[in-house]
């Protein structure tokens, strides 16, 4: 009988290897459409919610439906590159362990997010921004939480679905098409026992508006986690580099708002939390070592797709979307390392009994 472990790996392997088998035919058949209109999405992350006037002025008063628009077309191609690499989950995490992977400080992260939402089994718990569902079937598989998950790709929900009914768990997990701008959502007061989400809030053009519903949403006494991308102090945007720095990252992470650590504490403060933990979750507040993973591991990728092209074993969209993908990984790095932004601000706060 084969060791407990050695099975273990076996499986993940054989489902990476599905995965990245399955991403690559999606990539492979995308139609002309698709392939331009994802390509076409990333001038969205050239605007701050912020700078609404421009907003109306590039896009006219419905500027939100156009953006919600490139955002499902950004998302829906993005899912099958990410998954090819460590980020399925679509998130670079907290540098927990050194020594340990990228999804494996996926895992530990989302076990401290349990840990620290104190979930038990049976809780009702809302993910918004739910992505592919693998966050949300991992929370309910290690706490027996019953996790919503919401998401503006169908495509993505589907696949969602698939994975939590082939991991035996859709009798605790759900995924309902929602936006997390249009408030309120579909769900009565006081439905859920925690919320969670990760790297999501930039996507929302009012944050006290949404911490509000969040609030209506939750328990008396219930917590809500986060994991965001948040500018810094250290971040001048007079400084030339730090402004082409910002314009760089933007479109690589997908985040249209910038809020400050302070501007999410005080929008949680005004709608009636209590801020528990504010931190920067990775050793020494640096992500770096692990976007520095990521970025190696798809520029090689990124060099067998041109070989690949060149020689006419995959069609030449391939080249244009992981040139895309890989543009920005090094001004990524260099802005975590100079602590102008991050991706690994982490928040807990709590509804009041």
């Amino acid at each position: 009988m084969a060791h407990p472990t050695v099975t273990a790996k076996l499986n993940f392997w054989l489902y990476r290897l599905g995965t990245i088998s399955k991403s690559l035919k999606t990539l492979y058949t995308l139609p002309a459409e698709k392939i331009d209109a994802f390509l076409n999405s990333y001038n969205i992350y050239d605007h701050d919610w912020a700078d609404e006037k421009i907003l109306i002025e590039k896009m006219g008063p419905n500027y939100y439906q156009e953006v919600k628009r490139k955002l499902v077309d950004y998302y829906s191609v993005l899912n099958h590159l990410c998954a090819i690499g460590q980020v399925e989950k679509m998130y670079i995490p907290p540098a927990i362990d050194l020594s340990k992977s990228i999804i494996a400080n996926q895992r530990l992260f989302e076990e401290r997010v349990s840990r620290d939402l104190g979930l038990k089994t049976g809780d009702r718990v809302l993910d918004v921004g739910c992505g592919r569902g693998r966050v949300a079937s991992h929370i309910a598989s290690i706490s027996g939480a019953r996790v919503t998950g919401m998401n503006i790709d169908p495509n993505q929900l589907e696949s969602a679905r698939r994975f939590a009914l082939g991991n035996g768990l859709e009798n605790q997990c759900e995924f309902k098409l929602g936006d997390l701008n249009e408030i309120p959502f579909q769900f009565p007061d006081q439905s859920f026992d925690a919320f969670y989400e990760i790297q999501v809030f930039s996507l929302s053009k009012n944050l006290p508006k949404l911490f509000v519903e969040l609030h209506r949403l939750l328990k008396p006494g219930a917590k809500l986690a986060f994991l965001e991308w948040m500018m810094l102090d250290n971040y001048d945007a007079k400084n030339p580099r730090h402004a082409e720095l910002m314009r760089r990252v933007k479109p690589l992470i997908g985040a249209i708002g910038t809020p400050s650590v302070e501007q999410y504490v005080d929008a949680l403060k005004g709608a009636g939390f209590n801020v528990l933990i504010n931190e920067n979750a990775s050793l020494d507040g640096l992500q770096a070592p692990l976007i520095e993973n990521a970025d190696k591991f798809f520029t090689r990728v990124t060099r067998l797709i041109h070989f690949l092209v060149r020689w006419k074993i995959l069609p030449a969209h391939f080249k244009a979307l992981f040139d895309r993908l890989t543009q920005d990984g090094e001004a990524f790095i260099e802005a975590d390392r100079l602590k102008l932004v991050t991706t690994s601000h982490y928040i807990v706060a709590q509804k009041p009994v």
